[in-house]
């Protein structure tokens, strides 16, 4: 797939609209309930998540840039593809599970906020479990078993997780960047 996208010249940023296109696709069927179809929509929008970077490098179009709209394209789809469950869920009066996908938004979101804003302070900060593939995985195991519920409480439970460890992360290593300094003095 890559080679013949590279031989095409396909730009990798379109590559990436697509994958969102598609998972804007996914969450409409998620709001009407059609968890299983919305799982293999959710698959086939990976592989334009998957290609776009080697895409990118295969036909010099590698950038800073196109690394951030990536980034952020890819934020756009988790959040949509999480609406779609909170419109669903609204829809059939579960009030409930329409804060429990809340709290998996903000654990989502916030899982990447931390490691980005950590890592303008510290060289890396890759800690933590659940990131955006696995978030992904998850949310196509709970569509296609029918078991969604207990999917989003392994997501908003480790995401969440996952934030806590960044920021107890960044915090020890700020603080012995910040001894090291003040022992040089």
């Amino acid at each position: 797939i890559v080679n013949l996208l590279a031989g095409l010249h396909v730009h990798p940023n379109i590559l990436t609209l697509t994958g969102l296109a598609i998972n804007i696709f996914a969450m409409v069927l998620f709001a009407k309930g059609i968890f299983t179809w919305a799982a293999f929509v959710i698959m086939f929008a990976g592989i334009f998540d998957m290609v776009d970077g080697e895409v990118a490098r295969r036909t010099k179009r590698d950038t800073k840039f196109g690394a951030f709209f990536d980034s952020v394209i890819d934020r756009y789809s988790d959040m949509l593809l999480l609406l779609g469950l909170i419109i669903w869920y609204a829809k059939i009066d579960r009030v409930f599970y329409v804060g429990l996908t809340g709290l998996v938004l903000i654990g989502s979101v916030l899982t990447s906020y931390t490691r980005a804003r950590a890592e303008s302070l510290i060289p890396a900060c890759k800690v933590g479990f659940l990131e955006r593939p696995e978030r992904i995985v998850l949310l196509v195991i709970g569509a296609i078993s029918d078991r969604m519920a207990a999917v989003l409480w392994v997501m908003a439970i480790l995401s969440n997780w996952t934030v806590s460890q960044r920021i107890w992360y960044t915090w020890r290593e700020l603080s012995s960047m910040e001894r090291r300094a003040t022992s040089i003095r």
